[in-house]
């Protein structure tokens, strides 16, 4: 009888560990997926939700393996979408859905582009994304002092850079995100000493010298030289005279500025009125409001673009050598087929 029962007992440990074996291995196992699967969890979601969308994606099919490891895990499983890479163990898949990190997608937001260009980029990723409502947004003052800014428009507050948005991003989101990066360069730069910040006055007015001088150059060795021509403009009570305010006024981004815009009366045209702007033309990269917070050291009051393909400019300190070099950028132009601006 003691050998039936030693016998019974040992076949029962025998099924008790393999049953054991076997839920470890089926806890252990691979999810099912072969590719990156994005998957959303609702707010409020119950643990039997969560599988249940597991399965239905082809992630997780296995409810006893799953019970199992929520009954010993416990896990905090948030709302948001996810993206579950491919060879995740079923912990792994809890894991990231418990992290609260959410999926992103990386869009690059170049430097010296327009509030109403963003979208264009911005498109490629969110289709759906509203350009009316974005404008609406930038030009809401309520919206803007809501991020913090002390202007009536977003323009300039943007900052470039290459972004983590959210999977789910709608305008706002993106809006608020690009505004608070532009804040936090703001605090990183104020603290630092020998910048023009007092000569500006304050952020706003860097941004908006900034942008002219992101608009003038795509060339950073040129950058500083000229924020150091237009410091010295606005030193003396020169006018700016740059180009790219005009074009701004009449969304004219390429071709020729012509006499009547040239001529506009809006506050915006450094042609005609001395001084800066009421706010940025463009949006600014972290180069062009170095440059604009500490330009070089230049007597030059002039620039002009040589157009001999290299990008770069004459620089002069009197008006007589500016036009010579006016002269020569014509020939230049000549010899290359650019358009005569």
């Amino acid at each position: 009888m003691k050998k039936i029962l030693l016998v019974f007992v040992a076949i029962l440990a025998l099924i008790a560990f393999f049953g054991y074996s076997s839920v470890n291995s089926r806890m252990g196992a691979t999810a099912q997926n072969k590719d990156s699967v994005l998957i959303q969890i609702p707010k409020g979601s119950s643990p039997t939700k969560v599988f249940q969308i597991l399965k239905q994606n082809g992630i997780w099919d296995d409810e006893v393996a799953y019970k199992l490891i929520i009954r010993k895990k416990n896990p905090s499983l948030k709302a948001g979408w996810y993206e579950i890479p491919s060879g995740q163990s079923l912990e792994q898949v809890l894991a990231i859905i418990e992290s609260g990190k959410v999926a992103v997608r990386k869009v690059t937001v170049p430097e010296g582009r327009a509030s109403w260009e963003i979208p264009a980029y911005l498109k490629k990723v969110y289709p759906k994304l509203d350009e009316d409502r974005w404008n609406k947004l930038v030009q809401d003052p309520k919206f803007a002092r809501s991020l913090g800014v002390e202007a009536n428009s977003l323009e300039g507050y943007l900052l470039p850079d290459t972004y983590p948005f959210p999977i789910d991003a709608n305008e706002e989101t993106i809006l608020k995100q690009m505004v608070a990066a532009n804040l936090k360069l703001r605090d990183e730069l104020k603290g630092k000493s020998g910048s023009k910040w007092e000569t500006l006055g304050n952020w706003h007015r860097v941004l908006t010298l900034a942008s002219v001088v992101e608009e003038e150059t795509g060339m950073p060795d040129e950058r500083p030289i000229i924020a150091g021509v237009f410091h010295n403009r606005l030193r003396i009570g020169m006018p700016l005279g740059a180009d790219p305010t005009v074009r701004f006024i009449f969304k004219n981004l390429t071709g020729p500025i012509y006499k009547s815009q040239l001529n506009s009366d809006s506050p915006y045209n450094t042609r005609k009125f001395k001084g800066l702007m009421p706010g940025p033309i463009s949006n600014p990269g972290r180069k062009a409001i170095t440059a604009a917070l500490y330009p070089a050291t230049t007597s030059a009051l002039y620039f002009v673009a040589k157009d001999d393909g290299s990008m770069t400019h004459f620089f002069s300190d009197n008006l007589a050598d500016h036009n010579k070099y006016k002269d020569i950028a014509a020939k230049n132009r000549a010899k290359t087929g650019a358009p005569q601006l």
